[in-house]
C-alpha cells in the first residue's frame, strides 16, 4: 500500500483541528493549579495517573507545601505520604522536593520559561514542559502528547510513530503552528468521551468520515488476535 502523502496527512490533521475546535472550543487544563510552580508539580505527579487522582492530593500537597522554597525544604517522607493514593508515588516525591531545589538553587525560586530550562527540572520531561509553557506563560513551543494525544494521532494516521516523543515531531508537521495551542486538551476530552483505548464509539464520532481507523478493532484487540493466530 503506497504511504500517504504529507498533503494528505495536513488536510486530515487540520480539519480534526477545526472539528475539535467546534467540540471544545473552551478546553483547558483538567489539573488544578493556582501558579506556574503548582501546575509543574500537578503535572509531574499525573504521569500514569489520572487527572482526577492528582486533583484530590494537590489541596493537601499545596496548602503544606504552596512554593519552591517550601517545597525544597521538605521532608520527602511526609510528601510521600500525602500522595501515596497515586502511582509511582515514591519516585514522585522524590521529584517533588528535588524539582523545588533546583528551582531554588538555579532559577531564583522562578519557574523557568523555555523549553531547555524546564527539561533540566527532575520528572520534568517534554510533554510537562510543554503544558507548563503553554498553560502557565501563553508560549507554545509543541504539542504535549499524552497517551490520549497518541493513541488519536496514530488512529487518524497522523503518525506512525512508536514513542511520543517521535508522534509529537510527525504533529508538529502536520499541524500549522498557529493550531498547536489547544490541541492536547481537546483530544485528551476527546479520547475520554468519544476515541477510547480499549472501546472507541466510532458510530457517535464526528470524525469517523476522516478517520483511516474508523470501524476497526482497537490496537490492542487486533495484537491479541494476531497473537492467537500465531
Amino acid at each position: 500500500m503506497p504511504r500517504e502523502s504529507k498533503a494528505r496527512r495536513r488536510e486530515r490533521a487540520v480539519e480534526m483541528c477545526r472539528r475539535m475546535d467546534e467540540r471544545y472550543p473552551e478546553a483547558e487544563c483538567a489539573l488544578h493549579y493556582g501558579t506556574p510552580f503548582e501546575l509543574v508539580i500537578a503535572v509531574l505527579l499525573s504521569a500514569q495517573t489520572t487527572d482526577a487522582a492528582v486533583n484530590k492530593v494537590t489541596p493537601e500537597l499545596f496548602d503544606r507545601w504552596p512554593n519552591p522554597a517550601e517545597m525544597a525544604a521538605a521532608n520527602q517522607a511526609d510528601v510521600a505520604e500525602v500522595i501515596r493514593s497515586i502511582g509511582f508515588w515514591r519516585t514522585k516525591s522524590a521529584h517533588c522536593v528535588e524539582c523545588a531545589q533546583k528551582i531554588m538553587a538555579d532559577y531564583a525560586g522562578e519557574v523557568p520559561r523555555t523549553m531547555d530550562e524546564l527539561k533540566t527540572l527532575p520528572g520534568v520531561g517534554r510533554k510537562t514542559a510543554n503544558i507548563v509553557l503553554n498553560n502557565a506563560f501563553g508560549i507554545v513551543e509543541g504539542i504535549a502528547v499524552d497517551t490520549h494525544v497518541f493513541r488519536i494521532a496514530t488512529r487518524m494516521g497522523l503518525t506512525r510513530a512508536d514513542t511520543p516523543l517521535k508522534a509529537e515531531q510527525d504533529l508538529l508537521d502536520v499541524i500549522p503552528r498557529e493550531l498547536w495551542g489547544p490541541v492536547n486538551h481537546q483530544l485528551v476530552l476527546f479520547g475520554r468521551e468519544v476515541c477510547d483505548a480499549r472501546r472507541p464509539l466510532c458510530g457517535e464520532c464526528p470524525l469517523a468520515d476522516i478517520c483511516p481507523s474508523a470501524g476497526k478493532p482497537p490496537e490492542s484487540t487486533r495484537r491479541k488476535a494476531a497473537a492467537r493466530r500465531g
